[in-house]
């Protein structure tokens, strides 16, 4: 009898396993973009830094990826067992802030301003050992954290979509998988591109000429690479949160799949080509009239907080 139970017992196991590699698996294909988008991001969030400062500087955003997965995960499985209506409406809040984040980061780079240092004086600080650059660490660190709270989400919620009918043992395990998988995997191949112009210098001071040849092609690809990822970071902003407006806006979302579906027929690439410029569009509009809203209302705000003025 007790055998039986044991064997029942293993079966069962067994059972959940497979169903849990299985979901795994599809969670995992449907949340690749996204992490991608969360490679792109957070490898251009923390460049910049001194070279002894990257990986700690790495380590403390996965360190906070962590948290945020942490607090993402059983939220997400009290909100889709206590109110399900709330996750779309949240996702929208979540993109708004990216797509406002993106139009933010734009605007800083194609209008100056005056608070903020030039590239070259950044630079030269940068190289300066006597120059404290821990506020401007914790400012990446921190701007690195708050995006990805946001990528981090729709990989949950992602996540949590792909298993509607699953059991709740099932949903934790798999979440629990997504989350510690996404982020050692995102922070990992963000530590090592961070560090690749060490590894090029590294394979430069060899002796033989394959290594001192891979050496100054990794020197040359490296800063590309990053600038690369700068520019691939700021449209996966638009992107992503577009995606996410669009897709819990009704009319949208339906303009951008008839558009996918008629240009399918053609060709696939043109297809994801075209919905990926559309979400990027609807990304650029939400995130400028959030910027414009938030702008308006901070000086609202200001001037009510300052009162009337005494002539």
């Amino acid at each position: 009898m007790a055998a039986s139970s044991l064997l029942a017992l293993i079966d069962d196991i067994s059972t959940l396993l497979d169903d849990v590699a299985v979901l795994t698996k599809v969670a995992a294909t449907k949340t690749t973009g996204v992490m991608g988008d969360d490679l792109a991001l957070n490898a251009e969030q923390v460049s910049g830094v001194r070279v002894e400062r990257e990986l700690p500087v790495v380590w403390a955003v996965a360190k906070g990826s962590f948290v945020n997965k942490l607090i993402l995960v059983p939220a997400a499985l009290l909100i889709s067992a206590l109110l399900p209506v709330a996750i779309m409406p949240l996702m929208i809040v979540g993109g708004l802030f990216l797509c406002f984040e993106g139009v933010e980061k734009l605007a800083h780079k194609l209008l100056p301003h005056d608070d903020e240092p030039a590239p070259h004086a950044l630079l030269k600080a940068v190289a300066d050992p006597a120059v404290d650059l821990v506020a401007f660490e914790r400012a990446k660190v921190k701007g690195a954290v708050r995006t990805d709270f946001v990528l981090s989400a729709e990989i949950v919620v992602i996540t949590l979509g792909t298993m509607a009918t699953a059991s709740l043992v099932q949903q934790v395990v798999v979440l629990s998988a997504i989350a510690i998988g996404a982020t050692v995997l995102v922070y990992g191949l963000v530590a090592g591109i961070v560090k690749l112009d060490d590894l090029g210098l590294a394979l430069h001071r060899q002796t033989d000429a394959a290594s001192r040849a891979l050496g100054r092609f990794i020197l040359r690809a490296a800063p590309l690479l990053m600038k690369s990822l700068s520019v691939l970071g700021t449209a996966a902003m638009f992107t992503v949160g577009g995606s996410i407006i669009a897709h819990g806006v009704p009319t949208v979302a339906h303009l951008v799949e008839d558009v996918g579906r008629s240009l399918a027929e053609r060709s696939a690439v043109l297809a994801f080509l075209a919905t990926t410029a559309l979400d990027a569009l609807v990304g650029i509009a939400s995130g400028v009239v959030a910027v414009l809203l938030f702008t308006g209302g901070t000086k609202l705000l200001s001037k009510t907080a300052a009162g009337p003025r005494v002539r």
